[in-house]
Parts: C-alpha cells; sequence; structure tokens
C-alpha cells in the first residue's frame, strides 16, 4: 500500500473496537440484477461526523478492501472539504435490460437527461446493445445525452467495431470499453478521429492507476469513486495528481456512501459531466426513509442518517454479519500495518 493508501485525513485511525461497536450489516434487494448483484451488501459505521459505509464488493481481497475501510473511516471520522455546490446533477443508469424495459427504467430516475448505458454484458450480441441504447436515445430525444459502459468487456478490435455501431447514437463518452491501461490506449488512438471521448473507471482502482492513464494517453477523463480510491481527500488529490476531467460514480452504495460521493463531488474544482451518483434508485431499499434520490436531475450534498426500523428489516442474517466483521478485522489489519 502506497503513502497515498496510509490512514485517513484525521491523521489517527479510530481504534476497531471503536469501529465494530457502531458497525450493522445490511443486505438489500435490487430492482434490478446489476453486474451481476442482486442483493447489495453493505456495512455501516458511525463516526463523529456522521453515518459512513464500507461496502466493498465480495469478492475483493483484505488489501483492496483495506482502501474502501480508509474510505469509510475519512468520512465518518474527518470533516469533509469545502463544498463548492449544494447539489450534484446525475446521471440514470441502465442496466443489461431488455430493450423493452428501457422507459420503465429511466422513469426511475427524474429529471435525468444524461443515461449510462451497460453494453458488452455476457453473452449477449452487439445487436442487443444497438437495441437498447437506440430504445434510451428514443426515451431520451435528441437533446439527452447518452454514455455507453463496457465494464472492459471488448478486446481491442471488438470496442473498435461496437463503437462504430453505436456512434450513430451520438454518444458522450464510451467508459472501459477494453479492460487494460495499453488497450484503452489504443482504442483511444483507433477512435480518434470519430471525436468520442474514452473514459477509464475500472482502470482507476489502485492509487496509482490514474497517473498512470494520464500518462498512457489512454482516456479523455477519469471516472472516479470514492471508496475504492480510499476516500474523499485522496481522491481530491489523485484528480489533481492526474489532470483529467473527472466524473464521480457509485460502486452501488447505500444512500449513505452515495452521500459521501456527493460530498466528493461537491468538492471538485471542475465537474463538466452528470455523475453517476443517482444509483439509489436501482436499490429496492434503502436504509433510510430519505434516500438520496434523483429530483430534477440532480442529488442533494447532505448527510444521510440510517433509520433504525430499516437497518433491523434489512439486517444481514448472523452468518453473513461475522463475515463481514471479520471483513473489517482483516482490512483494519492491512490499514495498522501501512500506518
Amino acid at each position: 500500500m502506497t503513502d497515498d493508501a496510509a490512514p485517513p485525513a484525521s491523521g489517527a485511525l479510530p481504534s476497531l473496537d471503536e469501529l465494530l461497536a457502531t458497525a450493522r450489516v445490511v443486505a438489500l434487494p435490487m430492482v434490478t440484477r446489476f453486474r451481476g448483484v442482486e442483493v447489495r451488501d453493505a456495512m455501516l459505521l458511525e463516526g463523529p461526523e456522521g453515518w459512513t459505509e464500507f461496502s466493498p464488493f465480495a469478492e475483493y481481497d483484505d488489501e483492496e478492501a483495506s482502501a474502501w475501510l480508509a474510505a469509510a473511516i475519512d468520512f465518518g471520522w474527518s470533516a469533509p472539504p469545502p463544498a463548492l455546490r449544494d447539489r450534484i446533477p446525475v446521471n440514470a443508469t441502465v442496466p443489461a435490460v431488455d430493450p423493452d424495459s428501457v422507459r420503465t427504467v429511466l422513469e426511475r430516475f427524474p429529471g435525468c437527461r444524461t443515461a449510462k448505458v451497460k453494453v458488452a454484458g455476457g453473452d449477449e450480441p452487439l445487436s442487443t446493445d444497438v437495441a437498447r441504447v437506440r430504445a434510451v436515445r428514443e426515451a431520451l430525444g435528441p437533446e439527452g445525452r447518452i454514455r455507453i459502459d463496457a465494464n472492459g468487456g471488448w478486446n481491442v478490435d471488438e470496442a473498435e467495431h461496437a463503437i462504430h455501431a453505436l456512434a450513430p447514437f451520438d454518444l458522450e463518452y464510451v467508459e472501459q470499453p477494453c479492460p487494460s491501461i495499453d488497450e484503452l490506449a489504443e482504442i483511444r488512438r483507433r477512435t480518434k478521429y470519430m471525436g468520442i471521448p474514452i473514459a477509464a473507471d475500472e482502470s482507476v482502482r489502485r492509487v496509482s492507476d490514474p497517473l498512470a492513464v494520464a500518462e498512457a494517453g489512454a482516456a479523455d477523463l477519469l471516472v472516479i469513486k470514492a471508496q475504492p480510491l480510499g476516500g474523499i481527500h485522496r481522491a481530491l488529490r489523485i484528480i489533481e495528481r492526474a489532470g483529467l476531467p473527472v466524473v464521480v460514480s457509485s460502486a452501488l452504495d447505500t444512500s449513505i456512501g452515495l452521500a459521501m460521493g456527493a460530498h466528493l463531488a461537491a468538492s471538485v474544482p471542475g465537474l463538466d459531466y452528470d455523475c453517476g451518483l443517482g444509483t439509489a434508485s436501482l436499490l429496492a431499499a434503502d436504509v433510510t426513509r430519505a434516500p438520496l434520490l434523483p429530483e430534477d436531475g440532480s442529488i442533494a450534498v447532505r448527510r444521510v442518517v440510517p433509520d433504525p426500523e430499516l437497518l433491523d428489516r434489512y439486517a444481514a442474517d448472523e452468518a453473513h454479519t461475522d463475515w463481514w466483521l471479520e471483513r473489517l478485522g482483516r482490512a483494519y489489519a492491512v490499514l495498522t500495518s501501512a500506518s
């Protein structure tokens, strides 16, 4: 773990006992399957600055999860930077649904004029992606903005073919068309004449990656997520050093995690793109009765307090809770070894 991934802005870690004292684990159903997830697990913690979230995906190892814990501590135990705005414009997110379901999905994002559309999913042919993006364009009309997200699902040749097929729908940008930085640089070179920007998301996972992406000329913009990058303060340092425009996005967070992302987006000096922070609309349940759902195409920059009854209703079972508590301890050990 690098110096950038050292303990959070407050300078001192709370004790593990302090973290465990307020830890609550929830399992929230999704409206529709999203990137293989049907139930979103999260651990919530309460610090002196308010509630915060630790929710690395189950497949992430302890080293990677430790950055998510650093982010949770940063948001719960350190005051966020000064906010430059009090609302964040957000995009709608369209999972890999049937084209006939697109309008129903978009209705969950009132006022959003930008849509991120998932493509390159599983065994689906490109024709299905084309039909889905066409349905989004028809729903949004000519003034709506469409960005596509392949989650690194194409090789360079496949990406080039797909971008040509989807370009007629007037794409705002293409997010992570290929998995590696070298492949991103190559597809960006091949398609530069088309004027469609390339965004890096999955490549921005470790604190050194944004700089590598910028130095390789692999992307025109970065998709930044507060939790994987170790928190708001570290993400802002990365943004400054990378020198590229950014989109602040989420990782299927609860509204508490989305509040972290909103505070990051509020602190970014230039915010030229709608952010991917409207994803509470993908949850069939949340931990608060005042979720951070899009209103008139934006979400508020505010702290979120969970509702005790909802924490009980969606509490994970005992075995699952124990697994998360043990994971918290392992991630904490990684953080303490770096301090």
